[in-house]
C-alpha cells in the first residue's frame, strides 16, 4: 500500500489560515493616473491570452515524450498553473515588483498576500490599468517559466519533488531576476538592458536552469542504452504549437502594458519572426539532406518566438525577419551539438529555449531602435553581453543550488523501475489510453492489445 503523503495539504491548510488570519500593507504606497478602459480590456484579454500557453506547453511537450511518459510531462505544465499561483499571491510578487532592496529583490512584505493590490493603478508599474491586473498578468509568466523547464528532465523527474522544485525556483531565481530586469530599480534595468517581454527573465532562465537539471539528474536508461525515441503523438505538437503561437500575442503584445502603437508593433514582429524561423528551420534540415518534418517546423516556430520575446517593441519587422531566421539556425546546429554528446536534455530546452534567448538578446542589443548597434550606439549591446553572463550564471548555479536542496529533501529522480514502467503510471497511476490499469496494461505501461501509433520526426 502506497504510503499516506500528508505535508502537502496541511501546508496549504496553513496557507488558507494564513489568508484569514495574516494581514500585510493595507497599502502599497500612491495611486498612479487615471484608468484607461481600453488598456484594461486589453490587458485582460493579454492575461487570459498567456495563459492559454501553459496548456499549449503541455501539448507541445506531451506529444514528444515516450507514449509512457504523456500524463506526466503534461501535468507537470499545467500544475504549476496552482503551484505558482498561489505562490505569487503569497510573495513571489512581492519578491519580484515589490518596494526595491539594493535592486537586487522587492521587500517580500510590500504585496504580502496581495494586500495593497487593488483597483488603483500604480504610478510605476501600470500607469493606466489597476495593478492587480499587471500583478496577474506578470503572474502568467511566472508559471509558464518553471514548466519550461519540464523538458530537460522529462521521463526520470519524481513529481513530488518537482513541485518543491519549482516552488524555489520560483522564490529564488524568476521573483530576483523579474526584479532586477523589469522592476524600474532593478539594476539591469537600470543599466538599460532591454527585455521587451522575457528573453533572460523567461526562456533564458528557463533555458539555463534546464542545463543544470539534465546534468543533476543524469541520463535516461533509454539515453544511456541509444534507443532510438519515438515521439507519442506530433498532432499533439502541431496543437501545442498553435496554441503558444497564439498565446505568445498576448506575452508580448501585452508586454506594452496599453493598447498602443508599441503593442502593434510586438504583435507583428512576433508573427514575423516566428514565420521565418518555422521556415528557416525545416529548410535548413532540408538542406543537410534531412526531410522537412512537423516536428522540426513547430520547434523552429517556437525558437523563433522564443528569439523575438526580448526585442519584440523595440524592432522593425523587417528585423524580425533576421532575427527569426538567425535563431533558427544557432538553435538547430544547438541541437544537432546536444545529440551528439552525452547531454540528455531531453526535449532539448536549453538549445531552444536558453540558446534562443540569448541570440534574441544579442539582436536586440544589435537592433533596438535608437540605442542598438545598427543606430550607431554601442552601450546597450555591451551591456547586455554583461546581462548574458550574469543571468546565464545566476539561473544555472542558482537552479543547481535549488535541485540539490532539493534532492536532500525529496530524491530528486524515480527508481529506475518506475523509470522503466513510465511516470504515467509510477507517479500518477494514469495512462493516455484511460485503459484499465489491472486488466489493459502491462507493468511498462503499455496496451496489451495493440502498439500506440506514433509518428517520428
Amino acid at each position: 500500500m502506497k504510503r499516506a503523503t500528508p505535508v502537502p495539504f496541511i501546508l496549504l491548510v496553513v496557507l488558507a489560515l494564513a489568508a484569514l488570519f495574516l494581514k500585510g500593507r493595507p497599502s502599497a504606497g500612491p495611486a498612479g493616473g487615471p484608468i484607461n478602459s481600453g488598456d484594461v480590456a486589453w490587458m485582460i484579454t493579454a492575461s487570459a491570452l498567456v495563459l492559454l500557453m501553459t496548456p499549449g506547453l503541455s501539448f507541445f511537450y506531451g506529444g514528444m515524450v515516450s507514449f509512457k511518459n504523456v500524463v506526466s510531462t503534461m501535468l507537470q505544465s499545467v500544475v504549476a498553473l496552482g503551484v505558482i499561483s498561489l505562490v505569487w499571491v503569497l510573495v513571489g510578487f512581492s519578491l519580484a515588483f515589490g518596494e526595491s532592496i539594493g535592486g537586487m529583490v522587492g521587500n517580500p512584505l510590500t504585496f504580502f498576500l496581495f494586500d495593497g493590490v487593488g483597483e488603483a493603478t500604480h504610478p510605476q508599474l501600470s500607469a493606466t490599468v489597476p495593478l492587480m491586473i499587471y500583478a496577474f498578468f506578470q503572474l502568467k509568466f511566472a508559471i509558464i517559466t518553471p514548466a519550461l523547464i519540464t523538458g530537460s528532465f522529462a521521463e526520470r523527474v519524481r513529481f513530488s519533488s518537482y513541485l518543491m522544485f519549482i516552488v524555489l525556483f520560483s522564490l529564488l531565481i524568476y521573483s530576483p531576476l523579474a526584479h532586477w530586469t523589469w522592476h524600474p530599480d532593478g539594476f539591469l534595468h537600470k543599466w538599460g538592458v532591454l527585455d521587451f517581454a522575457g528573453g533572460t527573465v523567461v526562456h533564458m532562465s528557463a533555458g539555463f536552469a534546464a542545463l543544470a537539471g539534465a546534468l543533476v539528474l543524469g541520463r535516461r536508461k533509454s539515453h544511456v542504452a541509444r534507443e532510438l525515441h519515438v515521439p507519442a503523438n506530433v498532432p499533439f505538437v502541431l496543437l501545442g504549437t498553435g496554441m503558444l503561437w497564439f498565446g505568445w500575442f498576448g506575452f508580448n503584445a501585452g508586454s506594452a502594458g496599453a493598447a498602443s502603437g508599441t503593442a502593434t508593433l510586438a504583435f507583428a514582429t512576433t508573427n514575423t519572426a516566428s514565420a521565418a524561423a518555422m521556415l528557416g528551420w525545416m529548410f535548413f534540415d532540408w538542406m543537410r539532406g534531412k526531410k522537412p518534418s512537423a516536428l522540426g517546423a513547430c520547434i523552429g516556430a517556437v525558437v523563433g518566438l522564443v528569439a523575438i520575446t526580448p526585442a519584440a517593441g523595440f524592432v522593425s519587422v523587417r528585423e524580425s525577419i533576421v532575427i527569426g531566421l538567425v535563431a533558427s539556425v544557432v538553435s538547430n546546429l544547438a541541437v544537432h551539438w546536444r545529440t551528439r554528446s552525452d547531454l540528455d536534455d531531453t526535449l532539448d530546452v536549453f538549445p531552444c529555449h536558453g540558446v534562443g534567448g540569448m541570440v534574441g538578446m544579442v539582436c536586440t542589443g544589435i537592433f533596438a531602435k535608437g540605442v542598438g548597434l545598427t543606430s550607431g550606439h554601442t552601450t546597450t549591446f555591451l551591456y547586455h553581453l554583461l546581462a548574458l553572463v550574469i543571468v546565464g550564471s545566476y539561473t544555472f548555479f542558482g537552479s543547481w543550488v535549488c535541485y540539490k536542496l532539493t534532492d536532500l529533501i525529496i530524491p530528486l529522480r524515480v527508481t529506475e523501475e518506475q523509470e522503466v514502467a513510465g511516470l504515467d503510471l509510477s507517479q500518477h497511476g494514469e495512462t493516455a489510453l484511460g485503459a484499465d490499469l489491472l486488466g489493459g496494461l502491462n507493468t511498462d505501461g503499455q496496451d496489451r492489445q495493440e502498439t500506440p501509433v506514433t509518428s517520428g520526426a
